[in-house]
């Protein structure tokens, strides 16, 4: 019987599982870096053994220390939870080594998944259909798109899409690299890439006693770097024959490798129906949730129940009900190539409505650093209909309040509400394809009285600042006061808005034309615009404000009256769009290289994903600051290009 467990992970999945833990009665314990010191799954758990450093591969992917940390703590079990050392077959055997319980399925299982040349192999030898493996070496144009894949690991680190083959040579030797850096093996093969195609999954669950459960499917279509964004349960719109198929694959490949616990069989769903095996996930799944919620189940619950060699519950899982959304809501920027964002997290407050769910590893005043994934939660919405799960989780998103760096939120919120979504036409381009119509600017009326709301309360902030108590203004005046002016630049578009406010014996008066305040107040704004009125939440956190409405967020940094130049960066300099550690440059990139717009310079590694910085004009590299193994911050000078001196921009777009 289990009666302590360490999870040797962080964040969002360490302290989804301590939930099941409290309820069943086991003590917890948490493994930390130093980055993670003060981390929410840290402060959850009952116990937490630090791990020096900062870096994965010096702490959470470090098995030796974890497993010292769970003997020292007097844990006598280990979830690996996702990622990290969840599919490592010598972690796995380390932990049980140790006489520790491994909450995980046997280790024979995971050496035959870990490497997905060799489960294909198995897959095709127990009849599950599979695509042909391409040999890069022998690739012709007639192969064309070709998928490049780590043969180890996941969450889209190694994988490359080659459409031409003069780059193949090149993008093989990057996912070899990306692959080798990620997981420790720079084995990648390569196999058909079928355009919009459906990402469709079954989760299944097996004890020691032969038992085998199909819970049933997931679609996963949607998809930014080939790693999931929104995921839903059941995938939509698949016939009855076609999910029998899916099922039986799913519980063949259990059944081959004498699988045990929860695991998850990814398949490629052709648009005219046709399955073909993709890989097997060894672990718990980030979407879990999703099945949670249809199958009323726990699977962290039973995972420590087979673990402990218990039976499942019954001989077949409980009917499903319902349809159940998730999404996953990263603090990145989609609009500047999904580029991850750090800083403090300020608030992070989403609405508890029936049939809502939060998943996550942070809390308002926590700050989000550059180490690790930046997913900042996952939402899942569960409702009878699947019309009325999406509809429930766009609502909860839009009113949540996330203030802090850059977030996905707004394009959850239209991928959600687009109509090849709403109508289940779904396939892995979706984001290639809808990308630039989901990360629009807002509208231009809404921004500036989302700004017009932002003066009103930095107003009422000043009135009560200098008169305490009052925040109705004009209330010592007999004439008006002259106008102030507000500056803004609303993020991430950088767009400046001027708005400008004066008191009078009524009130506050803005010049945003159309606009009336019907009343201000330090943190709440109630603005009458066309007939219409709206209440705006502001928050205020040094020049930074924040304003959330009933359909939409916004955010703002103050800026003063008039621009400084000497904040202006010198043309063609390369900056770094966010803390990380430089991996490679392009080959034989030195000053005095010639280099072409557009044409990758610099790899940059940072928060489980790789970064290109890119050329921003053809002309020559002047400066080169950046080199292998450099770590920067956030802004730091990569590398200038110069543009001919004789160069014409006006010239060069009329020939283009």
């Amino acid at each position: 019987m289990i009666t302590s467990l360490l999870v040797a992970n962080r964040g969002e999945i360490a302290c989804r599982i301590f939930r099941t833990c409290r309820a069943l009665g086991i003590a917890t314990v948490a493994v930390y870096s130093d980055a993670d010191a003060g981390a929410l799954h840290v402060r959850e758990a009952d116990t937490a053994v630090r791990l020096p450093g900062a870096a994965p591969r010096d702490t959470y992917l470090r098995g030796d220390l974890v497993v010292a940390a769970a003997l020292a703590a007097g844990a006598d079990a280990v979830h690996p939870g996702y990622g990290f050392l969840s599919e490592n077959a010598g972690f796995a055997a380390a932990v049980q080594d140790a006489g520790l319980v491994w909450v995980g399925p046997p280790v024979k299982a995971i050496e035959l998944m870990a490497s997905k040349t060799r489960a294909k192999e198995l897959m095709a030898a127990a009849g599950v259909p599979l695509l042909a493996p391409v040999d890069p070496a022998a690739a012709r144009a007639g192969d064309l798109p070709l998928l490049l894949k780590a043969a180890s690991g996941g969450g889209g680190r190694g994988m490359r899409i080659v459409r031409e083959l003069n780059h193949l040579e090149g993008e093989l030797t990057a996912a070899a690299a990306e692959a080798l850096s990620a997981f420790g093996d720079g084995e990648v093969f390569a196999e058909p890439y079928v355009e919009r195609g459906r990402h469709v999954e079954v989760q299944i669950m097996a004890d020691e006693h032969d038992g085998v459960w199909a819970l049933g499917t997931r679609d996963c279509s949607l998809q930014r770097r080939h790693q999931k964004v929104i995921e839903e349960a059941p995938a939509p719109g698949l016939d009855d024959g076609l999910r029998d198929r899916l099922h039986a694959a799913a519980v063949a490949a259990a059944r081959a490798v004498g699988y045990r616990g929860a695991g998850t069989v990814e398949f490629l769903v052709t648009d005219d129906g046709r399955p073909y095996f993709l890989e097997m996930n060894t672990r718990l799944q980030v979407e879990h949730p999703v099945t949670e919620a249809v199958f009323g189940l726990d699977l962290v619950a039973l995972q420590l129940r087979t673990a402990e060699g218990e039976p499942l519950p019954a001989a077949a899982p409980p009917h499903p009900a319902g349809h159940a959304v998730e999404a996953r809501l990263y603090a990145e920027d989609p609009a500047r190539d999904w580029q991850p964002q750090t800083g403090a997290l300020l608030s992070l407050d989403v609405p508890q409505e029936p049939g809502v769910r939060l998943d996550t590893g942070y809390t308002g005043g926590d700050t989000i650093g550059a180490h690790y994934d930046p997913m900042l939660a996952k939402v899942i919405a569960h409702a009878p209909t699947r019309t009325e799960a999406v509809r429930l989780l766009a609502r909860t998103l839009e009113r949540a309040r996330v203030h802090g760096p850059v977030t996905n939120r707004d394009l959850l919120v239209r991928s959600l509400r687009h109509p090849d979504f709403v109508a289940a036409r779904l396939d892995t381009g979706f984001y290639e394809h809808h990308l630039a119509a989901l990360t629009r600017a807002p509208d231009e009326s809404a921004v500036r009285l989302a700004a017009t709301a932002a003066a009103a309360a930095e107003a009422a902030r000043n009135a009560t600042a200098t008169t305490p108590g009052f925040a109705r203004f004009g209330a010592w005046r007999n004439l008006p006061s002259q106008s102030q002016l507000r500056r803004y630049r609303s993020e991430p578009d950088g767009r400046e808005h001027e708005i400008t406010y004066r008191t009078t014996r009524d009130g506050l008066a803005v010049g945003t034309e159309g606009v009336r305040v019907v009343r201000a107040g330090r943190g709440r704004v109630t603005l009458e615009s066309e007939g219409v009125t709206r209440h705006f939440d502001v928050l205020g956190r040094d020049d930074r404000l924040y304003v959330d409405t009933a359909t939409g967020s916004y955010a703002f940094t103050a800026l003063p009256r008039f621009a400084d130049p000497a904040e202006r960066t010198e043309p063609g300099s390369l900056l770094a769009p966010m803390p990380g550690t430089v991996v490679r440059l392009a080959e034989g990139l030195a000053a005095g290289s010639a280099v072409e717009a557009g044409q990758p310079l610099i790899w940059l590694e940072a928060m489980k994903m790789e970064h290109r910085i890119l050329a921003p004009a053809t002309g020559t590299l002047t400066a080169l600051h950046a080199a292998p193994g450099l770590q920067v911050e956030v802004g730091a000078l990569l590398a200038v290009v110069t543009e001919p001196a004789d160069h014409d921009p006006e010239a060069s777009e009329e020939t283009a």
